[in-house]
């Protein structure tokens, strides 16, 4: 009984994250309308690393793997990672221990450094294969 008690935030978690992504696999972000236009992009005129996630998302639901990486090129690594982390998050609570990861002191340079070259180079003139259109 303690073991499911420590999985209940997980199943929390996982449940919304499955509602999330049902609704996105639903509701397909490629029709114009449905969901609001990327802050960054109204404001700037620029695609965010972020652009193009919720088509991701939306492939990704549907087994496009080859989509998701057109829409946007973080999404498979970045949900892989997700996947990682949750699956740790559950393997700690099942045992009753704490989720420990100290990330090397360099890694968040390096996370900023990538998605800043990552923007840029989705936004440079003829990398049209970077944007999330």
């Amino acid at each position: 009984m303690d073991r499911v008690r420590r999985l209940a935030l997980p199943g929390i978690v996982a449940a919304a994250a499955a509602l999330g992504t049902a609704y996105v696999a639903s509701v397909d972000p490629n029709q114009p309308g449905h969901y609001p236009l990327c802050p960054t992009y109204a404001l700037a005129g620029i695609y965010c690393p972020g652009c193009g996630m919720l088509r991701a998302t939306h492939d990704l639901a549907h087994l496009d793997v080859a989509g998701a990486f057109a829409r946007n090129p973080l999404a498979v690594p970045m949900y892989l990672g997700i996947a990682w982390l949750f699956t740790r998050w559950v393997v700690a609570r099942w045992r009753g221990e704490q989720l420990r990861w100290d990330p090397p002191t360099w890694l968040p340079w390096v996370l900023a450094v990538g998605f800043v070259a990552f923007t840029v180079a989705r936004n440079l003139p003829g990398w049209t294969w970077l944007s999330p259109a």
